[in-house]
């Protein structure tokens, strides 16, 4: 994938079933985002944004890669700077959200 796909605020996963499961509202880098309930944190991202966070160390943006919790691809932090690993954590209404990628 392109860094100009994945610098693009247009979302990386579009939902195409299961769209009647309850509402989940969380702060997703300082503003109001919505999930639902069931989804990962991974997803609950991906569905507002092309990336989930940069490396920490090449500044490369990352969407997840082995998506079961093997990897180290997938931490994201909450604004008080819990690290959640997001393909196995299950986002919960309130969660506020921090990636460091571009909104």
């Amino acid at each position: 994938m392109g860094n100009d796909i994945m610098n693009s605020s247009q979302p990386l996963l579009y939902r195409v079933a299961e769209k009647n499961r309850a509402p989940v509202p969380f702060m997703l880098d300082g503003e109001p985002a919505t999930a639902l309930e069931g989804d990962t944190v991974l997803t609950a991202i991906l569905t507002h944004r092309a990336q989930l966070r940069r490396n920490e160390f090449s500044h490369e943006p990352r969407a997840g890669f082995c998506m079961m919790g093997a990897c180290q691809d997938c931490w994201v932090q909450t604004t008080t700077g819990e690290r959640l690993r997001s393909c196995a954590t299950f986002i919960q209404a309130g969660m506020q959200l921090t990636t460091g990628a571009p909104a």
